[in-house]
């Protein structure tokens, strides 16, 4: 978008353009989402940003109406598969808080110089500075949900210091840490203090509560249909109208419940973390498991106008293409699921986790079961005999070779993966093939491109659809669904459960 079509996106108050696009206003010193309700700026006062990060570098102040900082994020870090979309999707999983700007950059195989210009000349900032922008945004949310104590707030959104804090707080918000809180008490009431020794958790260190917020439409009905029918027992289950799993993070492990919000356009979140340095981490990996930066109006676009897909789309409409909250976790189960049904799968998985994953220090007691251990780690399953897995001889011989792989680092699936690297990594391994290494990438690497074109499901719902269903016959009529394919063979699948009906 060029600036007079943002400035069009502004006037028009456009919600969909809302994490894209950010305008400053230089007569107010302010920076806004598109649809933020105070009086559009003239042309001439209005600058634009494609990152809340270079708004605040230019000295512009988030807006006290509209929040830009809570907005989706932009769809763009879903789709890109170059190094800016990797390096933006490790940001906000948290990796310059971990290890640095050197870090990441490694992680990336550039140097930091590389990255720093890369990064600046897309999005307005470099790495450090689009961190800070997440820490911030991280910070407002412990101040405004939580009455944790300032100093904990601040360490636990990643600052270095209360000093840094303080600062980051005036000038990206235009207030202190306590005027935050005391506004967001005047306007949603006073924040609840963190449980300590919930009834159902135990000892964690604390509870929050957010909304994540979302572009509209949005089919939550079929998302969390999908992620609750496949619920592996002790790791994850369906709740009465929503799901919840145990979350491995990067200092500790949680517990993640979704929910339908009151209205359209959010999700309720309440997490229970066993560190609070994990927030950022686990907001960032629930929305990537929900798929909630997608542009739901820019994949309908492409798929209404196909004659197969178009009835499928006008009756589902925001369907989303979940990904999940562990790759590693996804890329196992993958193998496990192999030729197998859905409901087995389960089984299997939940035989798994009992005698190879860990304990919940406090099981957690629910519809199905409860939560009561994370899923086991790779190198976990590495050191597994084959033999004593339950399941055929070839698949348990994939699994400990995948487990393997991801242990050694051969096979990187985390947030900065090169997706092509990835998936050919997964096809020199013995027992993967095309659909599993596809299906990794789908839901594993967030790859929002990805078709099935011999996946029986799929099959089925292109003949019903008149389609001869075949592999190629398939792939080749996908080619005018890119690069939205993995949200078509979403729209495919979940036209075999309406049949069903």
């Amino acid at each position: 978008m060029d600036d007079d079509q943002s400035y069009l996106a502004v006037r028009s108050g456009d919600a969909r353009f809302d994490g894209m696009v950010f305008v400053g206003v230089t007569s107010t010193g302010i920076y806004c989402r598109p649809s933020c309700p105070a009086v559009t700026p003239k042309r001439e006062n209005a600058v634009f940003f494609p990152s809340a990060a270079a708004a605040q570098g230019a000295g512009f102040r988030a807006c006290k109406r509209c929040r830009p900082d809570a907005t989706p994020g932009s769809p763009e870090w879903n789709a890109r598969a170059d190094v800016v979309g990797r390096a933006m999707r490790m940001i906000t999983d948290g990796a310059v808080d971990r290890g640095g700007v050197a870090g990441l950059s490694a992680a990336l195989g550039y140097s930091e110089r590389q990255l720093q210009r890369l990064l600046t000349t897309e999005l307005g900032a470099g790495p450090l500075a689009l961190a800070r922008a997440q820490r911030a945004q991280t910070a407002r949310v412990l101040l405004e949900t939580t009455a944790l104590p300032m100093a904990d707030a601040a360490f636990a959104a990643g600052f270095a210091s209360i000093r840094q804090f303080n600062d980051t707080i005036r000038e990206i918000f235009a207030c202190t840490p306590t005027e935050l809180r005391e506004r967001s008490a005047r306007r949603d009431g006073p924040a609840r203090p963190l449980t300590v020794g919930h009834p159902d958790t135990g000892p964690l260190a604390g509870t929050i509560s957010l909304r994540l917020p979302y572009r509209a439409p949005y089919d939550l009905e079929h998302t969390f249909g999908f992620l609750g029918a496949r619920a592996v027992p002790g790791v994850e289950e369906a709740t009465r109208n929503g799901y919840r799993r145990v979350l491995r993070l990067p200092h500790g492990t949680g517990i993640a419940e979704l929910a339908p919000g009151d209205g359209a356009g959010y999700v309720w979140c309440r997490l229970r973390l066993g560190e609070l340095r994990d927030l950022g981490t686990a907001v960032q990996r629930c929305r990537r498991l929900l798929d909630l930066d997608a542009d739901p109006q820019a994949v309908a676009e492409v798929l209404e106008a196909d004659t197969f897909l178009g009835p499928l789309v006008a009756a589902a409409p925001g369907l989303r293409s979940p990904g999940h909250v562990d790759p590693e976790e996804l890329a196992m189960r993958a193998i496990i699921g192999q030729q197998i049904s859905v409901a087995a799968a389960r089984t299997v998985a939940g035989r798994l986790v009992a005698r190879f994953g860990k304990p919940l220090d406090v099981p957690v007691s629910g519809p199905g079961g409860g939560l009561t251990h994370v899923f086991p780690l790779a190198e976990t399953l590495a050191e597994a005999d084959p033999r004593e897995l339950p399941m055929p001889r070839g698949r348990s011989q994939a699994l400990v070779a995948l487990a393997s792989a991801l242990a050694s680092g051969d096979i990187d699936l985390g947030p900065g993966a090169d997706r092509d690297a990835s998936a050919e990594g997964l096809r020199r391994l013995p027992g993967i093939g095309p659909w599993t290494a596809d299906y990794i990438r789908m839901r594993a690497l967030g790859d929002p491109d990805v078709f099935l074109p011999t996946d029986l499901g799929v099959r089925h719902a292109l003949e019903r659809l008149g389609h001869p269903g075949d592999g190629r016959s398939a792939a080749t009529t996908a080619q005018a669904w890119r690069p939205w394919r993995s949200y078509a063979s979403h729209h495919l699948w979940a036209s075999n459960a309406r049949a069903a009906l």
